[in-house]
């Protein structure tokens, strides 16, 4: 259901570059946000949208992603140069596994509090309506 998304990365002596084409997405993205620093093991996200669709880039390490629809769960491991397609109404979570990791986050809406179903059991709730 949930598939990895291989990019390109072009790497030479001057660095990397990972490009990505917004056309490439099932929406117009609205926000882009960055993760990095986070401590190996820390968990982030942890929540779930009534909206918002995101594009999850790992640009840098390794970061473990969990996902939860209601029905099923799914977990596997980013590496860099890797994305997941989250779409609404998914509870998601990622767990940093290098000190280095880094994700991209894409987003089909501005911020919005009220878009954010911040526990498992409004989660449920919201995905029974």
């Amino acid at each position: 259901m949930y598939n990895k998304i291989n990019l390109n990365f072009y790497n030479d002596e001057r660095g990397s570059l990972l490009p990505f084409e917004f056309s490439n997405l099932p929406f117009e993205p609205k926000r882009i946000f960055v993760v990095d620093n986070v401590p190996i093991g820390a968990v982030r996200g942890n929540h779930s949208h009534y909206k918002t669709n995101q594009f999850l880039i790992c640009s840098k390490g390794r970061v473990t992603v969990n996902l939860d629809n209601g029905c099923s769960k799914f977990s596997f491991i980013l590496k860099s140069g890797e994305a997941v397609l989250i779409p609404e109404l998914v509870w998601d979570s990622q767990e940093f596994i290098d000190a280095d990791s880094q994700i991209i986050v894409v987003c089909s809406t501005p911020y919005d509090i009220s878009d954010y179903i911040l526990t498992y059991s409004n989660f449920l709730l919201a995905i029974k309506k």
